[in-house]
């Protein structure tokens, strides 16, 4: 008995492979736009010059008009906020806050947290305004 084999050939269908491509590209482009930094809408104060750092790098304290403080976005206290200065100081002393308060928010609110600045000695302030 003489049999014959039969060489099978594997072929990769590439009919669908730019769908796949098109829905990776879509995707990617979804995730990238969104937006992890969690903002307190206000108004900011306008400045005549302004200096530009590195945003990443930062402790942001915000300070709305009501006078309500919050950290990078989250509310919390103002003993919260002397906490977190303190562990910063401790673990990067080298590390810039940034104080953003509304346009209309009274001055005692933000002397609080310049006060607890003040006690622990941290130096390394901006005061965030809008460019003019």
């Amino acid at each position: 008995m003489n049999l014959k084999r039969r060489r099978k050939s594997f072929v990769v269908p590439l009919n669908s492979m730019s769908d796949v491509a098109f829905l990776l590209l879509i995707f990617i482009m979804l995730v990238s736009l969104i937006n992890y930094r969690k903002e307190v809408k206000i108004a900011y104060p306008e400045a005549e010059t302004a200096r530009k750092t590195s945003a990443d790098e930062n402790l942001e304290i915000w300070i709305d008009r009501a006078g309500n403080t919050y950290l990078d976005g989250d509310p919390c206290s103002l003993r919260t906020i002397e906490n977190a200065i303190g562990d910063l100081y401790r673990t990067a002393p080298a590390t810039r806050i940034h104080i953003i308060a509304d346009r209309d928010t009274p001055y005692t609110h933000v002397n609080e947290v310049i006060r607890i600045l003040q006690l622990l000695q941290y130096r390394v302030v901006s005061f965030v305004v809008k460019d003019a």
